[in-house]
Order: C-alpha cells, then structure tokens, then sequence
C-alpha cells in the first residue's frame, strides 16, 4: 500500500518560491515538510535538506545543458568503454581519466587508425569532465571552420574564438582528409588562443608530426609546435573495432 500524498505547499509559499526560482526546492517541499514534520526534525536540518534539493536539481540541469551544448558526435561514456580491449596502456587510461590534465591546463592527442578506439575514449574523457562541472566544446575540424568562417563574415572572429576558448576542454576531431588554407587558419586560431590557458584534445587518423601532409606547412609547423608543447600523445594500433564487429556479425539486428 503506498504511502498518502504529502499535502500541496501552501499558495503563498508556493508563489514564493516561484518568484525566487527555486524549482527543485518547491516539487520536494511538499515530502521533505512532511516527512520533517512527521519525524521532528530540527528546523535547521529541513532548511539543509531543501537547500540540498535545490542545489543537486541545479547541478543536474546544468550537467544537461552543458552535455547539449557540447554538441558531442555520438553520447559514448565509460560506461561502454572496453579499457581492456584499447591498445592504450591500463596507466595511460587511468592518469587522463583522473582529469588532472585539464586543470594543468595541459593538451591531449590522440592519433592512431581509423576504429581504434580514439573518439570513443576522448567522448569518454569529456563526458567525464562535464560530471566534474567543467565545460567542454567538441568540434570537427569541418564545424570549427564553418564557425569562424561565419564570424569573419560578420567581424566576430575574436568573440567567436573568446567563446570557444571558454570552455575548460575543447575537443577537435581532425580525421585524415585534407585540410585547406581556410581550415588551417581555424584550428590554428583556436590552439593559439587556447594555449596554456584552456585544455585541447585532438583526435586524428594522422600523427600531429604528418600534419603538414594535410594542411598548409607553415600553419601546421605553427599549430603542432603549440598544440604539442604542454600535451599527453597517445598513439592506437591495431585493427577497427567496428570491422571486427561488422565481421562477427554484431554491428546489425540479426533478421529472423
């Protein structure tokens, strides 16, 4: 049998607290008011439990909205990561997950074949820092400079870049197709802006050494020598994950 309805905040209150935005604080009132009424607790304990209420509700709300505007390609965490299965060292893995890396504000480059684990493991470490409450961007290489394209054509490139380099970590996925004078410019803008004061993390198909295979030498000299001088590199090896499980037959529903 369950248990009777705790009764509805009285108008006022409830007007109250309306006008002063405490949201999760109201919708628990109700239970926490009873339950404190029924058990007698001190008035200062119902005030630390409220209080709690509303300041868990906010983080909560705030993780969500930063995971949302941190535009992230697919949503993997830890939670479905397979450290056992990554050609990154056990210590590797553990060291960047404690995160302490953003703090120093240090960089990350992850380089290595195409399905070795490289996005999944930086999407990892990102989602991860949100939980921390720090905030992060994810880019392409493609959306970055389709960002600061647009803000050349309305003069807002130093805000655009003020904004981005806001961010605790700003993630870049290079990939390993060829990157034009106009790309060049953009990841170069950002790892400057960024450089010993923000986090970046880069994936890419291509070591940062053989970046001038891809963009422009004399950005790319420019961009390495600054995305590399405070930065963790990490290489993957080994065969695609996603070919290994398309050829075992697990990247589909079977039919029946």
């Amino acid at each position: 049998m369950s248990s009777p309805k705790a009764p509805a905040l009285p108008e006022e209150l409830d007007l109250v607290l309306r006008r002063m935005r405490l949201p999760y604080l109201r919708k628990a009132a109700p239970d926490v008011l009873a339950t404190a009424r029924a058990q007698r607790w001190d008035p200062a304990e119902v005030l630390r439990v409220l209080l709690g209420e509303e300041v868990t509700g906010r983080g909560a709300a705030t993780r969500r909205m930063r995971r949302k505007t941190a535009n992230f390609p697919t949503g993997k965490t830890f939670s479905s990561w397979r450290a056992e299965e990554s050609s990154i060292s056990e210590a590797t893995q553990n060291s960047l997950s404690t995160l302490e890396w953003i703090g120093r504000q240090e960089n990350l480059a992850v380089a290595g074949p195409s399905g070795t684990g490289k996005s999944h493991f930086v999407e990892a470490l990102a989602h991860s820092a949100i939980e921390n409450d720090m905030r992060v961007s994810w880019f392409t290489l493609e959306t970055l400079t389709a960002a600061v394209g647009k803000a050349k054509v309305d003069g807002s490139v130093a805000r655009t870049i003020s904004r981005i380099c806001g961010c605790d970590l700003i993630v870049v996925d290079i990939g390993m197709l060829p990157a034009g004078q106009d790309a060049a410019e953009a990841f170069y803008r950002i790892i400057d802006a960024a450089y010993e004061r923000r986090s970046i993390a880069v994936t890419s198909n291509i070591h940062p050494s053989g970046f001038d295979s891809i963009m422009p030498k004399t950005l790319a000299t420019a961009t390495v020598d600054r995305l590399l001088h405070h930065a963790h590199l990490v290489t993957t090896k080994g065969d695609s994950h996603r070919l290994a499980e398309a050829i075992a037959g697990k990247g589909v529903v079977p039919l029946t």
